[in-house]
């Protein structure tokens, strides 16, 4: 069946029996969630800091969108101290069956749900919605069709004038051959979140690739059991393009947030006190199971914020 990449994605991912809603996302990619708890202890860290600029309010939200298996908000819980537990709503955002074990309180929902006051956070979540992909003919671009057997591509229709339009905007394409992936369905996602966000913050972190510098072939991409494969739609593997997150940033600034930051994984955790130092040689004399230990754990803070890795990820941070 040949179809545009989006709608091809869609329901290789989210159709009936689709990848989403029939594998464990950890047998097939490693993300910080899944890295080390340590990304568990930063977004606690953030929760304190809106918790603090809400005025501590009685009831303070958390909101995981695209929550995997809910290993997040399992850590956030077991970290947390009585007090804001006592005031904590901790919501799942997930398409998947809800896993076995996780703690009652926390509410899994299969869309973001409104009147969010607190913190939402999405790990990896905009790198899965689905997008068309263009090719840059002489007459301009063209929709890349996907056969969802085989993956093979040909050329189909123009994009309308609103992907035309963005295009313009945040990619154009200068060239016969270059390709671009059309973000406009994840704008679309994001500003949902932020029209979903009272009071609080929203956090999106992901592959990211500024205007000035994005992929000439685009970033389309296949995983499955924790390697690259081809990205063939046919619901066996994880597919996944890197996000604009510039792009995204605009489109929640005009569904009303009133600050943004973008920057990386390395900058953002290492204002939380994430830098991977290594403990003071003296502990090993001192101490030597808190020296092992304390070097764990600098070599976990390491890998979240290595620029060439983990690090290297786009943070869009939205206020409202």
């Amino acid at each position: 069946m040949w179809l545009t990449w989006r709608a091809a994605t869609d329901r290789a991912l989210y159709g009936e029996n689709g990848f989403y809603l029939r594998e464990r996302p950890s047998g097939h990619f490693r993300t910080s969630v899944s890295a080390s708890a340590v990304f568990a202890e930063a977004v606690l860290a953030l929760l304190a800091e809106v918790d603090a600029e809400l005025g501590m309010p009685g009831k303070l939200d958390l909101v995981d969108i695209g929550a995997g298996e809910g290993v997040l908000v399992r850590r956030v819980l077991g970290a947390a101290d009585p007090e804001l537990l006592s005031r904590l709503r901790v919501t799942a955002v997930e398409v998947s069956p809800r896993p076995d074990g996780l703690p009652p309180e926390v509410a899994w929902v299969p869309a973001v749900p409104a009147g969010i006051s607190g913190l939402a956070i999405a790990n990896e979540w905009l790198d899965n919605v689905p997008l068309d992909v263009v090719e840059q003919t002489p007459g301009g671009p063209r929709l890349v069709m996907v056969d969802t057997e085989t993956g093979e591509e040909r050329l189909g229709d123009p994009p309308d004038e609103a992907d035309r339009d963005w295009l313009e905007r945040w990619w154009p394409l200068s060239r016969t051959g270059a390709r671009a992936e059309i973000g406009r369905p994840r704008d679309a996602a994001w500003a949902a979140v932020l029209t979903r966000l009272e009071r609080g913050c929203a956090i999106a972190v992901d592959y990211a690739h500024p205007v000035d510098n994005r992929p000439p072939c685009g970033t389309l991409t296949g995983y499955r059991d924790g390697a690259v494969v081809m990205p063939v739609p046919d619901g066996t593997c994880d597919i996944t393009a890197h996000v604009a997150l510039d792009a995204c940033a605009e489109a929640g600034r005009q569904a009303g947030a009133i600050s943004t930051g973008l920057s990386t994984q390395r900058i953002a955790l290492r204002a939380l006190g994430i830098t991977g130092t290594r403990p003071p040689l003296d502990l090993a004399h001192a101490d030597p199971r808190g020296y092992l230990r304390a070097l764990a754990r600098a070599s976990e803070e390491a890998e979240l914020i290595d620029p060439a890795g983990l690090g290297g990820f786009g943070w869009l941070s939205q206020s409202r």
